[in-house]
C-alpha cells in the first residue's frame, strides 16, 4: 500500500523533456493570450463605448416649461351709431332738421344749476351777482374819562415849568419835603385837576397852586388827543 502511494514520487512516470512538460507551458501561453483579449480589446474600442454620465448632469435643474399660449385677441369693439354720453352743451352730432326760435321766459330759473333768477351779466356759476359788502369794524367809543399813563397811553411832555413858592411860615419853620399831586391833563395839555397824594404840612396849598400852572403836550390815542390822569412831584428844600 504504501509503495502504491509513494511510487509516483519515487518513481515518476512523466520524464522531463517528454510532451506532458509542453501541454502545460501551451496551456499557460492560451490562458494569458485570452486574458489580455478580454482586457485590451474594450480598451481599444473606446469609441463604442456608451458615454459614462456625469454627476453635475444627474443634479442639472430641467429645462422650464414652456410658457401658455397668448389668450386670443377680442374681438374689436363695434361703434354705436349714436354716442351714448353727451354733455348738455356739446354740439350735436347731426344737424337738425328743423330750428325752431327760442321761447323767452320770466321768473324762472335757466341755466347752470345755481344761479340766479333772471341771472346776471357775468356773474359765475353757484355765486350772486352782487357781492356783499365787506363790513367795516365800527370805531371805537369816545374816551368820556382821563386815561392812565401806561401800554399806548405815553406820558406827556411838560412844555411850561412854573416853580412853587415857599410859603414864608414853612421857611420859618424849617419844613423841607416832597408833595405827591395827582394830576388830570386835558386834552389841550392844561392841568384841569389837581389833588394831594403825599404832602409836608405847610406845603400843600403851594405845590397845588404851582401844579395847576404847568402846560403839557396833548397826548394822542389813534391821532385823538385825550385826556390822562398823571402822578407829580414837587420838591421843597430850604438853600
Amino acid at each position: 500500500m504504501p509503495r502504491e502511494i509513494f511510487g509516483e514520487v519515487a518513481h515518476p512516470t512523466v520524464q522531463v523533456g517528454s510532451r506532458s512538460k509542453y501541454t502545460v507551458l501551451v496551456s499557460i501561453a492560451a490562458h494569458m493570450a485570452i486574458a489580455a483579449v478580454v482586457v485590451i480589446v474594450p480598451l481599444m474600442a473606446a469609441d463604442v463605448l456608451p458615454a459614462p454620465r456625469t454627476v453635475i448632469g444627474a443634479f442639472a435643474a430641467q429645462p422650464a416649461a414652456p410658457p401658455p399660449p397668448p389668450p386670443p385677441a377680442a374681438a374689436p369693439a363695434t361703434p354705436s351709431s349714436r354716442p351714448t354720453n353727451v354733455s348738455a352743451g356739446a354740439a350735436p352730432a347731426e344737424a337738425p332738421a328743423s330750428i325752431e326760435p327760442e321761447v323767452e321766459t320770466t321768473g324762472s330759473v335757466l341755466g347752470q344749476p345755481g344761479g340766479v333768477p333772471g341771472g346776471v351779466p357775468g356773474g359765475l356759476v353757484g355765486s350772486p351777482g352782487i357781492m356783499p359788502d365787506i363790513p367795516v369794524p365800527p370805531a371805537p367809543p369816545p374816551v368820556t374819562g382821563p386815561l392812565p399813563i401806561g401800554g399806548k397811553i405815553k406820558e406827556p411832555t411838560k412844555v411850561r415849568h412854573v416853580p412853587p413858592v415857599y410859603p414864608p411860615i414853612a421857611q420859618q419853620a424849617r419844613v423841607e419835603g416832597v408833595v405827591i399831586v395827582e394830576a388830570i391833563i386835558g386834552t389841550d395839555g392844561r392841568v384841569q385837576q389837581a389833588r394831594v397824594l403825599q404832602s409836608k404840612p405847610l406845603l400843600e396849598e403851594a405845590a397845588l397852586t404851582a401844579v395847576r400852572q404847568w402846560l403839557f403836550t396833548p397826548t394822542l390815542l389813534n391821532g385823538v388827543p385825550v385826556p390822562v390822569i398823571m402822578t407829580v412831584t414837587v420838591n421843597f428844600k430850604l438853600h
